[in-house]
């Protein structure tokens, strides 16, 4: 019997160690980012009917919940099966809320923005219109840059005169790197929120980024199994001063 090589075992120790460590945060046993209150002292969640029946009251309770976006609409059609209870009940609780939108590449952005109106309450208080960007979960079209910039820009012109609020846009580092790096200018102003589980995303007075999602295996009373946490912009104490229309919280 041929005995391994020293490269061999090093490399199966390697692919050892990582696949420990991938099924250790899929687990939520192991998390990449702990940014702590001190430093971050604004952090919140967002849902969807994946974590199903959220004690709201128990979630308002806890000083790392002082926000939260909540799945509304998907495509032209779809629309979450818990948005309208997680609205009603996390604003009973005296949450800040928002609402977000997944982006599919396989319906017009105006048939997209028209399910937005028809769903999203618009109520004084409220964080700006979320837009979730993003391959994952998406449909298999590729959109080039002036298709997607054309889409986008339609499902917010449709929204403006509802939602006049400069939007937030969800982006994963895949669809910033393809689409908007380097090309913000062809997509409407907008407020960044970053998904970025394995390091922090570098800042300067929130002048690149708004929001952090830092990990989507987090723990919080009042919800059954994981869920994604984020944080605003260290240089932000306060919703109101980076969100406008937001009431003080």
């Amino acid at each position: 019997m041929r005995s391994l090589g020293r490269g061999t075992i090093a490399a199966t120790a390697i692919l050892a160690v990582a696949l420990a460590a991938y099924f250790a945060y899929d687990f939520g046993m192991l998390r990449f980012n702990n940014p702590s209150l001190s430093r971050y002292p604004i952090q919140g969640i967002d849902v969807s009917h994946h974590q199903g029946d959220i004690d709201w009251k128990m979630v308002a309770a806890q000083p790392k919940v002082r926000f939260a976006i909540m799945k509304a609409t998907e495509g032209g059609d779809h629309k979450d099966s818990r948005f309208a209870d997680n609205w009603q009940r996390a604003g009973d609780a005296g949450l800040v809320r928002g609402a977000y939108h997944f982006f599919t590449f396989c319906r017009p952005g105006k048939d997209q923005a028209q399910n937005v109106l028809a769903t999203v309450p618009k109520q004084p208080g409220i964080l700006p219109i979320a837009v979730d960007l993003e391959f994952v979960g998406n449909c298999s079209k590729v959109p080039t840059l002036e298709e997607m910039a054309t889409e986008v820009n339609a499902f917010f012109t449709e929204l403006k005169g509802t939602f006049p609020e400069k939007p937030i846009f969800y982006v994963t580092p895949e669809f910033f790197d393809r689409y908007l790096k380097g090309n913000e200018s062809r997509f409407p102003d907008h407020y960044l929120w970053l998904r970025s589980v394995f390091k922090e995303p570098t800042q300067e007075d929130c002048g690149g980024w708004s929001i952090w999602q830092f990990a989507d295996n987090g723990n919080v009373d009042g919800i059954q199994g994981a869920v994604d946490l984020n944080a605003l912009c260290p240089a932000e104490t306060g919703l109101t001063h980076l969100f406008p229309a937001v009431a003080v919280k």
